[in-house]
């Protein structure tokens, strides 16, 4: 939900076409031990966990990998700072628009650039990846880089531009 005030607001999904299948092996994995051991009563491995233990850690691997399937990046623009967040399982980073620098709008390859989608850091920036390949990178005070990743860029590099121009007019005054 949109903050109050915010000038810009965007809800990614994850692109789960390459991390979906890997993401579901543990609780299927779990699932299959769950039914070979306590459905059809055939103990798994010389030193078996108990039932309990394998339907508890069965349900709570699946109650993992749901939750993973609802995280969701946030980038949301207010007057005053631009927040990112992986909604569901990040806290909030939160850029005051008085800090950044310049910003560009960005192309790029999420695995090949960044080793895929969510937080990642590299030597020269933090990334905000969900799906697609723009964004819009940032120069912080200090020489610090973050690109957010963005499925309408130039949305959000015309609003972080604008609010830019008035915050200099505004210190300037």
């Amino acid at each position: 939900m949109p903050g109050h005030g915010s000038l810009f607001y965007e809800k990614q999904r994850f692109n789960l076409k390459l991390a979906g299948a890997p993401l579901a092996v543990p609780p299927i994995a779990m699932l299959a031990l769950t039914i070979w051991q306590v459905v059809l009563g055939h103990p798994w491995g010389k030193q078996p966990i108990s039932n309990g233990n394998v339907i508890g850690w069965t349900i709570f691997l699946w109650i993992i990998f749901f939750r993973l399937l609802t995280v969701r990046l946030v980038t949301d623009v207010s007057e005053t700072e631009l927040i990112v967040t992986l909604r569901g399982l990040w806290r909030a980073r939160r850029i005051p628009v008085k800090d950044i620098q310049s910003l560009e709008l960005a192309t790029f390859h999420p695995l090949r650039d960044y080793g895929g989608y969510g937080i990642r850091t590299t030597r020269t920036e933090k990334a905000y990846l969900a799906s697609g390949d723009r964004g819009v990178r940032l120069t912080l005070d200090g020489g610090a880089k973050v690109l957010i990743g963005s499925q309408k860029p130039e949305e959000l590099q015309a609003v972080l531009s604008r609010l830019r121009s008035s915050s200099k007019t505004a210190v300037d005054d």
